[in-house]
Parts: C-alpha cells; structure tokens; sequence
C-alpha cells in the first residue's frame, strides 16, 4: 500500500452512564474501525485478514448496514443524499463501525461521515440498530461552521433499549475522525438528561500486523458487545427499571433533520 490509507483504526473506550431514574455505569474497551468506501476493493486485496463481502477473520458485507441489501454502500449513501437535497458530488463517505470478527458482528451505532471532494464534512448518517433486528437512521446536515467540533441534535424516533423512553431527545457532539474521534450522545427529556454514551478513540494504521494485535487485544470483541448488552440490561432490570411498552417500527427507514440543535 503505497498511497496512505484514509481507513484506520480507532482503539478506545465505550462509556454508557445512565443517569436517571437509576445510577448505572460501564466503561468496556473496543477496537472500532474507519473505513473510506472508496477504499473497500484496495483492503480486500491487501489484507490478508479482511475481506468484502466474504469470509474471513474480519470483514464488511454491504447487507449488514444501509437498506439491508448487496447494492454497493457508498451508491446507497450518495443516493440517499441526493434525494434529501445533498448533493456532496462523489466526495468520500467514511464508515465508523465493528466489523463481522469470524461471521458475526452486532452494531448498536454505525456512524457514516460524508464529504465532499475537497474533504468538508457535508452530513453525518447515525444508523441505529436494536436487537430486535431493526434498523433506523438519521441523517443530519452539517454546518459549515461545525468543521472540528459537530453539534446536533434531533428528537429520538426509534425503540432502542427497553429501558428508555421514546419521549427523549438525543444532543450528538462529535469530533470528525483524524488523530482521534469522539462520539458523544446525551439522551435527555424535559426535566433533565437520562443518559451519557460515549466512544472515544486513537488512531492507528490499518495493517496486517495492527489486525493481529487488534484480535489479540479482543478475540472475541464482536461478541461481547452483544452480551455486554444483555449483561447491562439484566443489571438495570434488577435495579428495579420498568420496561418501557415497544410502538410500530419507524414506517420511514431514515429520519431527515433539518433543524440545528
């Protein structure tokens, strides 16, 4: 790879500290991933323990984000754009996630970050997914202003835990990926905030041998995210939190915000 890759990885934290009705906090250690769209088919041929669309020890199936199908992402994402009035003419589209680790991952929140050519971060895509294998996303548009520090906010429109009301609010501050990214969400209602969820990372090299040390690091990291979420909800049910009643699914797959926070 003579070229510098864009994609990369992030070695950080995931913070969730509830903060209402119940006092309830974790902190686990994660290995996300960054990965520039346009750069998929140059990963597949030069890491040996990754791949598109196929088998191996981690890898990207397009079905596993967007609308669920084989269509290449970055085509859904730039259509998705256009339709909502956002036209970013062909720039980079950057994916922070888990990837599949041996066949199976689980992404509580994919985050998209769109560019236009000249690398001005145009828009951000939450894609949000609950473990019934539901899936709802939000796209906000950036200000031009918002270049290193991004604020947004929309209202929550999407049945994630079943310990949190759908009557919230959801404050995104987000520092865009470079040497260090930052997702920072507070859920919030009328009389106060309910929760703080938090990943913060540094970045390293996307390598054949940074795979080896990041798989050495969490073996099994795509599974325990599942099972830290269960985990965390049996905690929270036996501190006594009522499950809140599960509404319809979202009849729109994407929710479009146009009002800054």
């Amino acid at each position: 790879m003579n070229e510098a890759l864009k994609s990369c990885l992030y070695q950080g934290e995931v913070m969730h500290h509830r903060l209402a009705p119940k006092r309830h906090r974790f902190v686990y250690r994660v290995t996300s991933w960054l990965i520039d769209l346009d750069e998929l088919p140059r990963l597949h041929q030069s890491l040996k323990l990754f791949s598109h669309n196929r088998f191996n020890l981690y890898s990207i199936y397009e079905r596993d984000y967007g609308d669920g199908s084989d269509r290449p992402l970055k085509q859904q994402i730039l259509d998705l754009l256009k339709s909502k009035g956002l036209d970013t003419q062909d720039g980079p589209i950057r994916l922070l996630c888990y990837p599949r680790m041996l066949g199976y991952v689980f992404n509580p929140l994919s985050v998209f970050y769109c560019y236009d050519p000249d690398e001005n971060l145009c828009a951000i895509l939450y894609e949000v997914s609950n473990t019934f294998k539901q899936r709802h996303s939000y796209l906000i548009p950036v200000d031009a202003q918002d270049s290193r520090t991004v604020r947004q906010a929309c209202d929550k429109g999407f049945y994630v835990s079943p310990f949190m009301p759908m009557a919230s609010r959801y404050h995104f501050r987000m520092t865009p990926p470079a040497e260090q990214v930052a997702v920072l969400i507070r859920q919030s209602q009328a009389d106060g905030p309910l929760l703080d969820a938090t990943f913060t990372g540094k970045r390293q090299t996307l390598s054949n041998r940074s795979l080896v040390r990041a798989f050495l690091r969490h073996p099994l990291m795509t599974l325990k995210v599942i099972v830290g979420i269960h985990w965390e909800a049996l905690q929270l049910w036996r501190k006594g939190l009522r499950i809140q009643p599960q509404p319809a699914a979202p009849t729109e797959r994407v929710s479009f915000i146009t009002v800054k926070e």
